[in-house]
């Protein structure tokens, strides 16, 4: 059973007849009588009543008649979505820690005020495990740092953050040379910050005695704090920490001390959705490239 089965199946129900059916369908009377046998015989029912060469619904028919009218209507909804270019349905998509935290409640406010309709989603991980899932269908599009592989995905500029390395308030100034902090505050491999400290260090031909992996950055301020360590993260993350004044923060060089934030999502596969969240994006950096 197949929608053109319905179709034809409702024609001869409202025409009242196959030959006024087939008419209506441009076939041959002898297709559209072909296609109701095979369809009685797929569903094991008579569908008509059938006294010489009128026909009359039967009570499977009846039953059939209210889902097919159902059906086919929901098959000329779909085709209309497919063709419409509004946002609609669940918008899925992913975010690093950071941005979820500091960028994403103002991205997602503006996006349901201009789309209220799309059902928002979000799952936060580092770029390789929200990059897996775009590619496995999970998620529609993420917010993640560079560098991204190119081949597998299309991308557009979000925003560029501010790195800088954070200690406890009364931690001597952290330099390009002499000995640097013995112990890191980081996330799981795979993010983005974690491997811009671990090269920091290593462009300058040291490492860390002990590193600590921790699951958000409130966890790792805190620590922080404490004097467990030194951790690497984006500047803006600081607006949302409350102990704010009793760390120090440390710049670095200025070749060192940008992330570019991009929003990916599989390529060929840019729905209405993805396109909302870019034209976001896009009317979000206008200031900022105006004022420069």
């Amino acid at each position: 059973m197949d929608l053109s089965d319905l179709q034809i199946f409702s024609t001869v129900v409202r025409e009242g007849s196959v030959t006024r059916a087939a008419e209506r369908l441009h076939r041959v009377q002898s297709n559209v009588t072909t296609r109701i046998r095979q369809l009685e015989e797929d569903l094991a029912v008579a569908l008509f009543i059938r006294e010489g060469k009128r026909l009359h619904l039967a009570p499977a028919g009846q039953v059939l008649l209210d889902y097919a009218e159902r059906l086919l209507a929901l098959a000329d909804e779909a085709r209309g979505a497919v063709r419409d270019a509004k946002p609609r349905g669940t918008f899925r998509i992913g975010s690093m820690e950071s941005t979820a935290a500091v960028r994403l409640p103002g991205l997602l406010t503006e996006y349901h005020r201009r789309h209220p309709g799309v059902v928002l989603e979000l799952r936060t991980g580092n770029p390789l495990v929200l990059g897996a899932a775009i590619l496995a269908g999970d998620l529609d599009a993420a917010l993640v740092a560079e560098p991204i592989a190119d081949a597998p995905f299309e991308k557009t500029f979000a925003f560029d953050e501010e790195l800088v390395i954070v200690a406890p308030a009364d931690h001597p100034p952290i330099r390009s040379k002499g000995d640097l902090p013995r112990t890191v505050l980081v996330f799981e491999h795979g993010c983005p910050h974690r491997k811009r400290l671990e090269d920091w260090y290593a462009n300058r031909q040291q490492m860390p005695e002990r590193t600590i992996e921790l699951a958000s950055y409130h966890a790792i301020l805190g620590c922080v704090v404490a004097g467990m360590g030194i951790s690497l993260l984006p500047k803006s993350v600081l607006t949302t920490f409350p102990e704010r004044k009793r760390l120090s923060v440390h710049p670095l060089p200025r070749k060192e001390n940008c992330a570019q934030t991009v929003l990916i999502w599989r390529k060929g596969a840019g729905s209405a959705n993805v396109r909302a969240m870019e034209e976001i994006l896009r009317d979000g950096s206008r200031p900022q490239q105006n004022s420069r």
